[in-house]
């Protein structure tokens, strides 16, 4: 297949999880025989932190407006089987009618954000990069949130055909590595801020940090405020760039995962996060959420704490049940949750 995207970024990961799927996919549906051109609007503040100029597997069109991008597209657009834009695409309306005016095969909308982007139609704020029809003139929608999320795009935005397409890891990537004495901690957290996960990330991180003043806990991510809770034990490492994750990973006796309120209440929204550490062989302790079960195995795959008590309760567990729980989470992971395996999801989404 010939695949054409219009979508938020591939080329940096700052503060942004659109960037390290996009990688892994992309990169693994090149080695299966597609062609992947990506169209990224070149903003400042994601050009001032780009991390990868020419991404595996796929064609990167950087452009700096849409009008600069139309032409370019068109080209690209008119031997496409599949022409796809994405949750927060700097011009996803343009783009969505140049794609549902194309004659690809399959014009597809891929929703990134599913709980956000429901979240902020039922308060009735506009969402900038969906059309203003709606969904219903896409093929297919896809979806990075399964659950009744996909029953909820069909009946708020009218989409006719929904698949999801969950997170990923790309295990040449995120893989074990040597532990960075810089960074080791008992329990770290590696995730852009979001004051939406907040409250989560204070009782889960931020209580346990000041309950046991003798451990080490680190935080790695952008956008944090000045005004965050840091206490004197929670080291802080302002951005990590996808490379530094594996060191970052393997450095933690555990990790820890937080989810967005909105992706949380929704339920089925397993973070990359999630197997980006599973591959790094690191123990997971995670807030809970309806569909976890479908990814990992509670108890067995990873550890699920509601409070502090519980997130202190992990860190103690013996070293050698910690290994155990990681070492099955790396097996599942390396089984059923790589860019490889979504890239076979993609295609069977898609009639391939």
């Amino acid at each position: 297949m010939k695949l054409v995207i219009f979508g938020l970024t591939i080329s940096s990961a700052w503060g942004n999880g659109h960037a390290t799927l996009w990688r892994g996919l992309c990169r693994a549906l090149a080695e299966r025989g597609h062609d992947v051109t990506f169209f990224e609007r070149d903003v400042p503040y994601y050009a001032a932190h780009r991390d990868l100029t020419d991404p595996p597997g796929c064609r990167l069109r950087l452009y700096a407006d849409w009008e600069a991008a139309r032409g370019d597209a068109d080209l690209a657009l008119a031997d496409a089987d599949v022409a796809m834009v994405t949750s927060y695409c700097p011009d996803g309306r343009a783009a969505a009618d140049l794609v549902l005016d194309s004659t690809a095969r399959l014009r597809v909308f891929y929703d990134l954000d599913t709980p956000v982007t429901l979240a902020r139609l039922r308060s009735g704020e506009s969402v900038p990069y969906l059309p203003p029809q709606g969904l219903g003139d896409f093929d297919l929608v896809l979806s990075y949130t399964g659950g009744r999320a996909l029953t909820d795009l069909c009946t708020l935005l009218g989409a006719r055909r929904v698949a999801a397409l969950y997170g990923s890891v790309d295990p040449d990537a995120h893989r074990q590595v040597n532990a960075d004495a810089s960074l080791r901690a008992d329990l770290s957290y590696l995730g852009t801020y979001s004051a939406d996960r907040q409250w989560r990330l204070e009782q889960l991180f931020v209580e346990p940090a000041r309950r046991r003043p003798d451990r080490k806990f680190v935080i790695g991510g952008s956008q944090y405020p000045a005004d965050f809770p840091w206490t004197a034990n929670i080291f802080y490492v302002s951005h990590m760039p996808p490379p530094a994750h594996p060191a970052f990973y393997c450095s933690s006796a555990l990790t820890l995962n937080v989810t967005r309120g909105a992706m949380a209440d929704m339920g089925y929204c397993p973070s990359g996060r999630l197997f980006e550490a599973a591959a790094c062989g690191t123990p997971i302790v995670s807030d809970a959420w309806e569909g976890l079960e479908a990814f990992f195995e509670p108890g067995r795959e990873i550890l699920i704490a509601a409070n502090a008590d519980e997130v202190l309760g992990a860190i103690d567990l013996p070293r050698s049940r910690l290994l155990q729980i990681a070492g099955a989470a790396r097996e599942r992971t390396l089984a059923q949750h790589t860019a490889t395996c979504r890239a076979r999801d993609l295609e069977a989404a898609l009639g391939v």
